[in-house]
């Protein structure tokens, strides 16, 4: 919090309360004025008195009586002038102390007091008005900030964590009484200090899936010290939608023209082989073997062309009500190298195609036993281990798959088509996941864990909720 400026700060103006330079307190000089225009007075009457009695004890009785009677008169006067000051004093200190309840009563135009005093109290009414609107202002602004979707975050001139909203704390995995207050260096997020306006900051969601945040950059102060405002604009289902859009371009493009290749290639060959003479020879060995090669390869340049054909031709998906236990028991039975173990979960329903929800899930309990596999062959003591569990936030269905394989080398190519770790795969199983739980309105996500082997998949769903689809029944599974 800044400092507030010194008493003798050059920078504010001040205006004399009046001639004198005297340190005397203002209540003193009162005094001494008055007492300065009664000691006359009580001499005159005490000279008088002596005068016409001749006598020096009525001429003392006479003083004291009219010194007493002159204090009783100068008290009462000095009341009437300071009580109206201290008034307005206890005024003006409510207002410093945020407190707009206080009031000078009895003011009225035409006298200077009541000037002052009326004055004030319309000084009181406007700060009191314009506080009321501040603090409406800011919790209207407190308010906005809480529930955007898009995170927010303040941090000042040293790069200390100042202000962050739930959408923030949800998507780097912060906690608002543990952060606030801290560097950004400590919390991770070191690339936001430095990062400009408009620009794309990738962060990292679920330790290894990247999440990519448009950045709108600004700058305002608080309580004097300059401090930074970040509002991030997650742009990662937008970019995936485009790189998706492109995958598919190139996809239509390819299989276009090579399959205007392979086909005349593979009716070549085949013509070819079937003009072969009946005798064998080593010649006609080895050009039999040879285009029969030329065929199969044909045929199956073909086939994974067909294969990737389906990043294209992914239909919309049906929604209706599905409840996730069943859907899961249905699944796992489908795996037949191992065995797969469901946790008991809370009774779940989500909205989703069934058709194109297995397919999902097919792919990643396939992808998860072939982990566990690949680990079981070169240690035979480690038994290979699949388990599904669920749960759910207030909005999402959350279904995670664990293995106990060798976990994760490069996530950062998961959800690239055509990339694949395993010999025989064809790359498209995670991007087809993908692209299903996109259209579902919801996510999949692949991360190490912490601690234990191998790594868990995640998929997002959101819940079904009344009205939204027919009402809930467990589909005909298979």
């Amino acid at each position: 919090m800044a400092s507030r400026p010194s008493q003798t700060s050059p920078d504010r103006k001040r205006l004399s309360l009046g001639r004198t330079r005297r340190r005397l307190k203002y209540e003193q000089r009162i005094r001494l004025w008055l007492m300065a225009l009664a000691l006359p007075t009580i001499a005159c009457a005490a000279t008088l008195a002596w005068l016409q009695s001749a006598s020096i004890l009525i001429a003392i009785s006479t003083a004291i009586l009219l010194s007493t009677l002159l204090a009783i008169v100068s008290a009462y006067f000095f009341e009437q002038l300071i009580r109206p000051l201290q008034t307005l004093a206890n005024v003006v200190s409510a207002l410093r102390e945020d407190d707009f309840s206080f009031r000078a009563r009895g003011a009225r135009r035409g006298d200077a007091l009541g000037d002052l005093a009326l004055e004030i109290n319309a000084l009181a009414g406007t700060l009191q008005s314009q506080r009321v609107s501040a603090r409406d202002a800011l919790t209207l602004v407190e308010r906005v900030i809480h529930s955007m979707q898009s995170p927010v975050i303040a941090f000042d001139g040293a790069g200390y964590l100042r202000l962050l909203n739930p959408a923030a704390e949800q998507a780097f995995h912060l906690h608002r009484h543990r952060s606030l207050g801290l560097p950004l260096a400590d919390l991770d997020l070191a690339p936001l200090l430095n990062a400009e306006d408009q620009a794309v900051f990738i962060g990292a969601q679920q330790d290894t899936t990247p999440g990519r945040w448009s950045v709108r950059r600004t700058t305002f102060r608080l309580h004097g010290l300059p401090h930074t405002l970040l509002v991030l604009a997650d742009v990662t289902a937008a970019l995936r939608e485009e790189e998706r859009l492109a995958w598919q371009r190139l996809i239509r493009v390819l299989s276009h023209e090579i399959n205007n290749s392979l086909t005349p290639i593979k009716s070549i060959a085949g013509s070819l082989r079937g003009r072969l003479p009946d005798a064998s020879t080593t010649l006609d060995d080895d050009l039999q073997r040879g285009l029969t090669v030329i065929e199969e390869r044909a045929a199956s340049l073909n086939r994974f062309l067909q294969a990737y054909q389906q990043l294209s031709h992914l239909p919309m998906p049906r929604l209706r009500a599905i409840e996730v236990g069943p859907l899961l028991e249905h699944i796992r039975h489908l795996e037949t190298r191992l065995a797969v173990a469901i946790l008991p979960g809370p009774p779940l329903y989500v909205l989703a195609d069934p058709d194109q929800i297995q397919q999902l899930l097919i792919n990643l309990i396939r992808n998860a036993a072939e982990a566990s596999l690949s680990a079981f062959e070169t240690d035979v003591a480690n038994d290979t281990s699949v388990i599904i569990t669920w749960t759910s936030t207030p909005t999402q269905a959350v279904i995670h798959i664990t293995d106990n394989g060798p976990g994760l080398m490069n996530p950062a190519n998961l959800f690239v088509p055509f990339y694949t770790t395993k010999p025989t795969g064809s790359g498209i199983g995670l991007v087809l996941a993908q692209q299903i739980a996109s259209a579902h309105k919801g996510s999949v996500a692949l991360f190490n864990n912490a601690d234990a082997p191998g790594c868990t998949a995640e998929l997002r769903l959101p819940l079904y909720r009344a009205g939204e689809a027919t009402p809930p029944a467990t589909p005909r599974l298979g």
